[in-house]
């Protein structure tokens, strides 16, 4: 069977009560229970931390934890939202296995987390069967304001750092790709969110001026599971 998107684990739906210290979030479940569920979103999470919206969570058995809800999705009145952070790596790394990145179908051979300098690593090396390496970093986007998706929500050191890196590799000969997952439905358009960060919009636009490929793909998204979509535009 190919590929169908990444499947979610059986969901428990409630309400958002509150989001706070990052990795917490308070959710009222249908029965009235109140229970704490592990964010697994150290953002902002600006526009998709709504009070009251109905979110989905679901439950490990792993008694080692020490919150055994995770917060996955939430329903804002724009769109379904996958929050876990998690999610990006696995569904674009098997996307590209499977052949459904069409920028990048002919990389057969997909190996995670490299380690590419002496203080960076990158989410997967890709290589083809002539042996051209392809080195890729995911980027999980949640935030969209009037049909424009943006990344990122928050300041991030790191993701300059990414971007640095991914420049280095393409001047050494490689290919280099900056991957945004954006994990909702209503993006008209991509762009770096200047706004927010205007250094890492600076490094996107001159990465990209020094070889590094930038891919898009918004999601189709419900309960169940959560599928690569269709390429957004780029707009720097």
């Amino acid at each position: 069977m190919s590929y169908r998107g990444h499947e979610l684990p059986s969901l428990i739906e409630g309400r958002l009560i509150r989001r706070y210290k990052r990795f917490l979030a308070d959710v009222e479940l249908e029965d009235g229970q109140m229970v704490t569920a592990h964010c697994p979103n150290s953002g902002s999470m600006k526009g998709c931390a709504l009070a009251g919206a109905p979110v989905w969570i679901s439950e490990s058995d792993n008694k080692k934890r020490k919150l055994k809800f995770t917060w996955e999705l939430i329903q804002t009145p724009e769109s379904m939202i996958g929050v876990n952070t998690q999610v990006p790596n696995k569904l674009v790394g098997e996307s590209i296995k499977n052949g459904l990145v069409e920028e990048l179908e002919e990389f057969t051979k997909v190996r995670p987390e490299v380690k590419t300098s002496d203080h960076t690593r990158l989410d997967l090396k890709l290589e083809n069967e002539s042996g051209q390496i392809c080195f890729v970093e995911i980027k999980n986007c949640t935030l969209v304001e009037q049909g424009r998706a943006m990344f990122p929500d928050a300041v991030t050191t790191r993701g300059q750092k990414h971007l640095d890196e991914l420049a280095r590799l393409a001047g050494q000969g490689h290919r280099a790709v900056i991957f945004y997952l954006i994990q909702r439905t209503d993006a008209k358009i991509f762009s770096p969110a200047a706004g927010i960060d205007p250094k890492y919009a600076e490094k996107l636009k001159s990465a990209r001026k020094n070889g590094v490929q930038i891919i898009t793909r918004d999601v189709r998204i419900n309960p169940r599971r959560i599928c690569l979509n269709r390429a957004v535009p780029v707009e720097l």
